[in-house]
């Protein structure tokens, strides 16, 4: 029976000889060093909010803060275990990322769109629509003490935390806080937050809906056309205001009005992309790129149904309660509905847009918990679970010669699978490198991108 003790996965000694009472509430390692990430997140949303509050001591504290942080990470690398898990969830991870990358550009064209569809004039001449979520938060100023209103109104976290507060959820694994694969956490993050934004733009593009900010259109997108595109001057603004052409409209079932002479745009001329113009309706002075064009849109001047900063904020919440739990997800999920409350209080979305996004977000990370789940057995696993089952009867039985087989037969299991999962140490050496660099990179970039929210 010694031969069981080969591998560290497997093993049936724990259902042959129980542990005692006495020995099950030994702390493991992981939840002896777990505590440190906590730690680390607080101080990191706590350190970056000096910047309102005291820009002398932000200025020093979070370059050490970072320092710590990186120099923590750099220094646990070479002690890591599981390298081999994480080069086999590398391919997922890179994968996802090209899935997000294509999911975002698929959104920054909704967005030009929805916005210059029916021209700037329709974004100064509609007014908002009502949200009782912004009246509630206005009466709670009224009654609530002043301190605890200016809490609210705080700018104490943002789309970069959240981003930084996953990411070092990630790099945790090197601690043994999280359970590895990090890259495998990753690839389910940002596959989720792909899906999401991909059903975001689906969902903003369906309907189009006037923004909580009127000047925002007029002051960020001032190159759009003011008339409304050729569809909407055909199908929407001749029974736009009057009751009895929509009546009219429903009746025939057809768009029966006259829309006159059309009043043309401007056609760039992108080659292969050229079709692009007549969504995106660029002006003569921005038609050069059609990829430059789609940078300006930023978050759009719309309202977005649902909102993407708060998908972001709720899949991290999820992930950090999923993966790691205890008090520091309880107050992460704090820090996600009071960015909610801000969201709606400074009208960046309404509050359809942030109640959307937070049961979607939960959903979603429940729904892929099915395609990146960390429970799945290998074919490996299953054929030993089999044999252990054999093993544990002919045990009860006393059938030693069948006992002796089984032994044998998983022995030589555990060497196929110790053979199939060799892999070079230099070749380990410079995945664990390149994986650590580039990983890093991405955050670097991320958090540039995302560092005005």
């Amino acid at each position: 029976m010694v031969l069981l003790r080969k591998s560290e996965d497997f093993s049936i000694l724990p259902l042959l000889h129980p542990p005692k009472p006495g020995m099950m509430r030994r702390l493991s390692p992981s939840q002896m060093s777990g505590a440190g990430l906590g730690i680390a997140a607080i101080s990191y949303v706590a350190v970056d909010y000096m910047r309102y509050v005291s820009p002398w001591g932000h200025s020093r504290l979070q370059p050490v803060l970072w320092s710590v942080l990186v120099l923590a990470v750099v220094t646990r690398v070479p002690f890591y275990k599981h390298w081999s898990k994480e080069l086999r969830a590398a391919i997922p991870f890179l994968a996802s990322i090209f899935f997000l990358l294509g999911a975002l550009l698929f959104e920054a064209l909704c967005v030009r769109s929805v916005t210059a569809v029916l021209g700037l004039d329709w974004h100064r001449d509609t007014s908002p629509l009502p949200d009782t979520g912004q009246w509630f938060l206005l009466a709670l100023n009224e009654s609530l003490p002043e301190a605890i209103v200016e809490i609210l109104r705080a700018h104490i976290i943002g789309l970069h935390h959240f981003l930084m507060l996953f990411v070092m959820l990630g790099f945790s694994v090197v601690f043994d806080s999280v359970k590895a694969p990090g890259l495998g956490l990753g690839a389910r993050y940002i596959f989720t937050m792909g899906l999401g934004r991909l059903l975001r733009a689906i969902t903003f593009v369906s309907t189009i809906l006037p923004s909580a900010r009127p000047w925002c259109a007029s002051a960020r997108f001032n190159n759009v056309p003011s008339h409304p595109h050729r569809w909407a001057q055909k199908y929407y603004v001749p029974y736009a205001k009057d009751p009895s052409s929509i009546r009219q409209l429903l009746h025939w079932d057809a768009a029966y009005a006259d829309p006159g002479n059309y009043i043309g745009d401007y056609r760039a001329d992108w080659g292969p992309m050229s079709f692009l113009s007549d969504f995106l309706r660029p002006s003569y002075s921005e038609g050069s790129s059609w990829f430059a064009l789609l940078k300006k849109a930023g978050g759009g001047c719309n309202d977005l149904l649902y909102s993407g900063h708060m998908l972001v904020a709720v899949l991290t919440a999820m992930a950090w309660t999923e993966a790691y739990g205890g008090f520091s997800s309880a107050l992460i999920w704090l820090l996600v509905a009071h960015s909610a409350q801000r969201e709606i209080r400074e009208r960046h979305h309404y509050s359809v847009d942030c109640v959307v996004a937070i049961y979607v977000g939960i959903l979603l990370w429940k729904m892929t918990g099915f395609i990146w789940s960390n429970k799945r057995k290998s074919k490996q696993t299953v054929r030993l679970e089999k044999i252990q089952n054999r093993l544990i009867h002919a045990a009860k039985d006393s059938d030693m010669e069948t006992v002796r087989r089984l032994v044998e037969e998983m022995e030589v299991s555990l060497g196929e699978e110790k053979q199939s999962g060799v892999v070079s140490n230099r070749a380990m050496t410079v995945f664990a490198c390149a994986t650590v660099i580039t990983t890093l990179g991405i955050v670097i970039l991320a958090l540039t991108l995302t560092s005005d929210g």
